[in-house]
């Protein structure tokens, strides 16, 4: 039985309840960011549910914000009581590296070493990470789940242009001028309305400004690091190529075909504009957009038209697409973000800890909370990779292929210290320093090659 504690909800969180009264060491505390989609949730509360009658542990469950995860985190740990079991979408790429080189997270190789024939290529090998108090390499989390770059198009929109689908170029210049000089106009001129051709994220909150630029780099070959992790910063080739990345990524911005309150875009601003037809495209690092047309065309509250419209939105008028092919003609390859949880070394139930890790981990109950996020998540095993849920329909098959086709990791699985470059979204700070502050990209640039090496330089 589940009720809500009324408190805990004032504050953004959800707190689980109503088992019966236990001995503390029967107590476990796990923070969660909130799911964007109930059915992530509900399937979360599932999972747990199971765990408490399997176990008889009492899982005192509290759900946050994705923005307040982190600085929640950094408070508890700070004053010594964290929670025993956290996840964030943030905690991955901006925060688990460095707490593991500071030795706060509980080595978890003991639960992963017999998993790893379940596992996918590049999903567990994300948590391998260095614990500077030991000199050593360890599982320091539990992959959940993962997430890649696409491009969601109306496609409607597109048609009211007067262009198609087959219209799109696959060449890297080209696509993007398409979007700028051809569409945005015609759309403009069809419609009569200040629509933009382009929505790039940009603001300094935003993880998906970084994520983002991060294709733009690859386009180039712009490597910040190397295989192992040392910084190519001083390379004329990653300066040469990072110039070139800025300066696509911002072009459309000076041109005016990107929203001017991109640069101040916070995660869900991308998808906002996108649902409100104010972008024709927008890059965005996963599904939720196309998924929040799937969830409102099933929503009981809304209206059996409301419902139509959004079905008709999900299966007709959206496109989930890739990138185009990089300007050297290659086809473009895709960074993936493996979404990871971390039982804390301060942990006051890590044997309770460990136990609902494992529990999580199983097939039956890990597959349920990946796809009740509806496609925002892609699986990190082999066997619900398979699952029918990645052939139901064209944007889940898109997000299947693009994953088949492999993907790579941040540059933080390499070097922890990027966790710190992350969080301090270096990148949108660029982008910013050019289209706000109108500062030459060569300059913005080199501020930002500096600043990396300040935060991650040995």
């Amino acid at each position: 039985m589940r009720r809500v504690v009324a408190g805990a909800l004032s504050l953004g969180a959800w707190v689980l309840a109503g088992m019966p009264a236990v001995a503390q060491d029967k107590t476990l505390t796990v923070w969660f960011s909130k799911g964007f989609y109930r059915s992530e949730d509900e399937s979360l509360w599932a999972t747990i549910k199971k765990f408490e009658q399997k176990t008889g542990i009492k899982v005192e469950l509290s759900q946050y914000a994705i923005q307040d995860m982190i600085p929640k985190t950094v408070a508890a740990l700070d004053s010594g009581s964290p929670p025993d079991v956290g996840y964030s979408d943030t905690y991955n790429n901006q925060a688990a590296g460095k707490w593991a080189f500071e030795g706060k997270l509980e080595d978890l190789s003991d639960i992963l070493q017999p998993m790893m024939p379940r596992f996918a290529p590049q999903t567990v090998e994300h948590v391998l990470l260095m614990n500077g108090q030991t000199g050593k390499k360890a599982y320091y989390g539990f992959p959940l789940k993962r997430q890649t770059l696409h491009t969601e198009i109306w496609g409607d929109m597109l048609d009211k242009a007067g262009f198609k689908q087959a219209d799109i170029p696959a060449k890297w210049s080209d696509y993007w001028a398409f979007w700028c000089d051809k569409v945005q106009p015609a759309y403009r001129k069809a419609s009569g309305s200040r629509t933009y051709g382009i929505g790039a994220p940009m603001g300094v909150e935003s993880t998906d400004s970084f994520q983002s630029f991060y294709a733009f780099m690859d386009a180039y070959d712009a490597r910040l690091v190397d295989n192992d992790g040392k910084l190519t910063v001083d390379d004329p080739k990653t300066r040469e190529g990072l110039v070139k990345a800025l300066k696509d990524y911002t072009d459309p911005y000076v041109k005016g075909c990107v929203p001017p309150s991109a640069t101040t875009w916070k995660d869900p601003d991308n998808n906002v504009a996108f649902h409100n037809r104010t972008t024709v495209m927008t890059h965005n690092f996963t599904i939720s957009i196309a998924a929040k047309w799937y969830e409102d065309s099933v929503n009981p509250n809304n209206t059996p038209e409301q419902r139509e419209a959004s079905k008709k939105a999900y299966e007709e008028s959206i496109v989930t697409a890739p990138f185009p092919s990089r300007p050297d003609g290659k086809p473009m390859t895709y960074r993936a973000d493996v979404k990871h949880g971390v039982v804390f070394s301060g942990a006051k139930n890590k044997a309770a800890a460990k136990e609902f890790v494992k529990f999580i981990m199983e097939e039956d109950n890990l597959r349920p909370y990946v796809e009740g996020a509806i496609g925002r998540w892609f699986p990190v095993t082999k066997d619900s990779i398979e699952s029918p849920f990645w052939q139901a329909d064209k944007h889940r098959k898109a997000v299947y292929n693009q994953f088949k086709s492999g993907t790579e990791s941040f540059d933080y699985v390499k070097n922890y210290k990027f966790t710190l470059v992350n969080n301090e979204n270096v990148f949108a700070k660029a982008m910013n320093r050019v289209v706000s502050e109108k500062v030459p990209v060569e300059k913005a640039a080199d501020e930002m090659l500096a600043r990396i090496k300040q935060i991650a330089a040995p």
